[in-house]
């Protein structure tokens, strides 16, 4: 039998190593940033064209590359970062394997520009798959000039797989700001198909959380610092009045880079119970620094996971100085309530003794006592002696003569009864041919000729919402109320540039925008469905299921809007409806054109036989 083991060429063992490098644009941008921020750079340029899909270039100013280490640097495991094994738990660089070029080289059209301080030129390089194509001297700039163009034009398949241009600009835009977070001494800009999307001077840690999440979240952040002898934490944690359902503004940094902690990340939460809902998440912005030898950060291909020596001490630390933080700027409740001024002493009174005060009692009063002092006391209203006028009042009581003009007690006497005050079953209204109930403040029962009938509330809203709003943005006819005081909200910039590109779309379901803001946005009027403290929570929503495309990638950009918009304004569980709204929500749903499934594809109502409940007492 001949032999069936054999070495895989170069190229093939790069795009295998390209496979758990570069999943999709934004990890090449995370690569290329990392390299630029090694290299000493002051100032890096991102440029994208199609989220990445047709070009993305990373120039930066720093050290540069002789011709040779230009060209060394798209072979496999090729690194100036590390030399011996032992390297791997000294690293305080970002990329050390030597895997980066070599793999994105594979996939892609690299264009390689270079020059360092001493040298007059400089070198260009070309590589399509792996393979040098040219090679020249060129008069550069100092630094270096990386450009990708044409991702995964050799992997059809690859390329096929890869999200709508929102979705992977917002993958982008994750990953820029996870590293410009952790390096706020250099200045950073982001241009996406000529639009100026971030441009990032250099500041502190605070200033460069505010420029990219927008000029209202200074007001939101609190201090956190703490340092001790195996962790120096500091950075920021929002205070919990602005938690939020989703996980965005969540950044934990390990000595300058960036990682994700389920664990650690119960710690934050832990340190926030009490102060926010269990359904809510709190955001934080926190940098760690620990031992080099005390991590290993060589165990994931992106090297977003890092395994640490002791995570119960990190664990406990964490937890114990954001609680700290809290306890300190007044954000955790204490015992020290608000002092009602109506309880100070009067000024007149702050400088005098207070005197017991006196009470005279009689000690000899005995109420059943007949003694002559009893029978001295005085009552307010004294009673008359002569009494025998009293019998008068009864007079005629007996009487039972019903003749024309009589006075008959017997016809208008009224007996007293017991009120009836509650039951212990509410009576409910006929809905259907029947009664319905609530069960957990969650299902709607109501009982058919068969058995009964079950309805999910959330569904079962979700679905009328959807068709209501579904037919407004499409005959432009919804109805809007103007509110007195325009909301003002803040987003980030990316987010208030994707309200625009649906802002037709959001006026068509009953919204009404006043002026859009670089990171502000004010709103003049709501749908009228819609509660005024539920808007800034729905555009969120919103604007989170248009970057992910959630629940599915193939439906209508109107068709997502409404579905986001129906899921956060529908009936949560948990609300308890009285017997008019249940009925009213009943006859909705069943006007509905597909009254038994949800917007999502659930089933909105299903149907208990009889016969079924039957054999559950057999």
């Amino acid at each position: 039998m001949p032999d069936i083991i054999q070495l895989l060429p170069d190229h093939v063992a790069n795009q295998i190593a390209a496979g758990e490098v570069v999943q999709r644009p934004a990890s090449v941008v995370k690569e290329l940033l990392e390299n630029a921020i090694d290299a000493s750079s002051t100032s890096i340029a991102l440029l994208l064209k199609d989220a990445g899909k047709t070009l993305i270039s990373v120039t930066d100013n720093g050290t540069g590359m002789s011709p040779a280490d230009a060209l060394l640097s798209f072979e496999r495991h090729a690194t100036s970062k590390i030399k011996i094994a032992e390297d791997l738990f000294k690293l305080n660089t970002k990329g050390f394997r030597g895997e980066a070029l070599a793999s994105i080289a594979a996939i892609a059209h690299v264009s390689l520009k270079t020059k360092q301080q001493d040298q007059q030129i400089g070198t260009k390089i070309n590589v399509q798959g792996s393979k040098v194509v040219a090679q020249e001297p060129a008069v550069v700039p100092k630094g270096t000039t990386i450009a990708v163009k044409n991702l995964f034009f050799n992997i059809p398949a690859r390329r096929n797989f890869l999200k709508s241009n929102p979705v992977e600009t917002r993958h982008i835009i994750d990953e820029f700001h996870r590293v410009a977070l952790a390096h706020p001494s250099i200045s950073f800009t982001m241009t996406h198909n000529d639009d100026l999307v971030f441009n990032l001077p250099p500041s502190n840690v605070r200033q460069r959380i505010v420029n990219i999440f927008g000029s209202k979240t200074n007001e939101k952040l609190v201090p956190v610092e703490e340092t001790t002898a195996i962790l120096k934490i500091d950075g920021f944690v929002l205070k919990p009045d602005f938690a939020k359902k989703s996980r965005g503004q969540q950044f934990f940094f390990v000595n300058d880079r960036f990682i994700k902690s389920p664990y650690l990340n119960h710690a934050v939460n832990a340190a926030f119970e009490g102060l926010i809902k269990p359904s809510l998440h709190p955001g934080y912005f926190l940098f760690l620094e620990v031992d080099p030898q005390s991590i290993d950060i060589n165990i994931h291909p992106t090297k977003t996971e890092i395994k640490f020596d002791d995570e119960h001490a990190l664990y406990a630390m964490v937890r114990a100085t954001i609680k700290h933080s809290l306890g300190q700027f007044s954000i955790a409740p204490v015992l020290d309530f608000n002092r009602e001024s109506s309880l100070d002493t009067p000024y007149d009174y702050s400088n005098k003794k207070p005197i017991s005060p006196t009470i005279d009692v009689d000690r000899d009063f005995n109420p059943f006592s007949t003694s002559a002092k009893q029978k001295n006391i005085n009552f307010p209203y004294k009673r008359d002696k002569d009494t025998a006028h009293w019998d008068s009042l009864y007079v005629g009581l007996n009487d039972t003569k019903t003749t024309e003009g009589s006075y008959s007690p017997e016809t208008h006497l009224t007996f007293e009864s017991d009120q009836v005050t509650g039951s212990l079953f509410e009576e409910q209204s006929p809905v259907g041919g029947g009664l319905t109930f609530q069960l957990q403040n969650k299902y709607i029962i109501s009982p058919i000729k068969s058995g009964m009938m079950v309805i999910h509330q959330h569904l079962a809203h979700q679905r009328i919402l959807y068709e209501e709003l579904l037919k407004n943005i499409t005959v432009h006819q919804a109805v809007s109320q103007q509110l007195l005081f325009p909301l003002e909200l803040t987003f980030s910039i990316p987010d208030i540039q994707a309200l625009q590109k649906i802002q037709e779309q959001l006026e068509h379901t009953g919204f009404v925008f006043g002026a859009f803001g670089e990171d502000t946005l004010s709103i003049k009027g709501i749908p009228a469905a819609l509660l005024e403290g539920q808007a800034s929570m729905v555009l969120e929503q919103l604007i989170k299921d248009i970057m992910d495309e959630v629940p599915d990638a193939g439906f209508s950009q109107n068709d997502l809007l409404v579905r986001s918009m129906a899921k956060s304004m529908a009936i949560k569980t948990g609300v308890s409806l009285n017997s008019e709204e249940r009925e009213h929500l009943v006859n909705q749903l069943f006007m509905c054109k597909e009254p038994s499934i949800s917007p999502s594809n659930q089933a909105v109502i299903i149907t208990l036989d009889a016969n079924d409940l039957d054999k559950k007492f057999i």
